[in-house]
């Protein structure tokens, strides 16, 4: 599951590489869904990074990964 979650985010990576940020993988709970990811560089402390989260990461990887239920950025 780990690598399907990680594939997904492969995905999106280069797009938000272009704005000088990223994001990494921290955990996957199989039992809840829930993702836990960290926004870096540009992408961490940026006003639009919420929507970036939701709107963009988020709805790839569900749509890759359709255990994923819950996304959290810590």
């Amino acid at each position: 599951m780990e690598q399907k979650i990680k594939a997904a985010l492969d995905e999106v990576r280069p797009h938000l590489q272009m704005d000088g940020g990223d994001v990494e993988f921290i955990s996957f709970n199989e039992e809840s869904g829930e993702l836990k990811v960290r926004l870096q560089g540009a992408c961490h402390g940026c006003p639009m990074s919420a929507m970036t989260l939701q709107n963009g990461i988020a709805l790839t990887v569900k749509e890759r990964v359709p255990e994923v239920k819950e996304f959290v950025a810590v």
